[in-house]
């Protein structure tokens, strides 16, 4: 894949963004925790919780990182933005109805997968950037798109309803732009991104399969 940027500018990028928001990524990754205990608690307020959550990230990820960092070196991050936007409308709205987005913990493969990659995103990703040489402040922390596409993708599969294809379309296509420029730029972590967009997006296609609850 041919891009306009090179890795040192496009880890530069990181160095300037995290820099400039600190300490929103200490905030993000508590409100993943959260997200992951809610996951595991039956609560009147979790479902909402966890929507409105997604959809702030991906608000955050579309407006501040794409549009305002990343365009600077990357002119087709203002499209990805309008993208990023859009997905966090989605679950803006998802938040806004009773019962369109029921996340409940049921001891399936689904939930184990979705576990196996929260724990990717959160812990085993910064590790595996750190020892490829991507310390920080040059490195993607929580709340940029690829680990957090990846979390995201990991909460979803704790979705009891049917969710619509047209919801996961664009996470699956970050999933697989990410692994692109992964590969081309040496941010080996990333690979991790297509693996859970992949893999996410046909368990999900099999729990709707399964699933007698009506589409979120």
């Amino acid at each position: 894949m041919h891009l306009p940027f090179t890795s040192e500018d496009f880890l530069n990028v990181f160095k300037i963004y995290n820099e400039a928001i600190f300490p929103m990524q200490l905030i993000f990754f508590i409100v993943a925790l959260f997200i992951v205990l809610m996951l595991f608690r039956k609560t009147i307020v979790k479902d909402k919780f966890i929507s409105y959550s997604l959809s702030f990230f991906w608000l955050w990820m579309g407006i501040v990182y794409q549009i305002i960092y990343f365009s600077e070196i990357n002119k087709a991050a203002y499209v990805f933005g309008v993208l990023f936007i859009v997905q966090g409308i989605i679950f803006f709205t998802y938040a806004r109805v009773p019962y369109k987005m029921s996340y409940q913990f049921d001891k399936s493969i689904y939930n184990y997968a979705g576990l196996l990659f929260i724990l990717y995103a959160l812990l085993i990703y910064p590790v595996v950037g750190f020892s490829l040489g991507h310390h920080y402040p040059h490195s993607p922390t929580f709340g940029a798109p690829c680990p957090t596409t990846i979390f995201t993708f990991g909460v979803l599969l704790f979705v009891r309803n049917k969710i619509p294809v047209w919801a996961m379309i664009i996470p699956l296509l970050w999933s697989i732009i990410g692994f692109g420029a992964a590969i081309s730029l040496s941010i080996y972590e990333d690979v991790g991104l297509l693996i859970a967009g992949l893999t996410s997006f046909s368990l999900i296609i099999m729990r709707n399969r399964e699933t007698s609850i009506g589409p979120a």
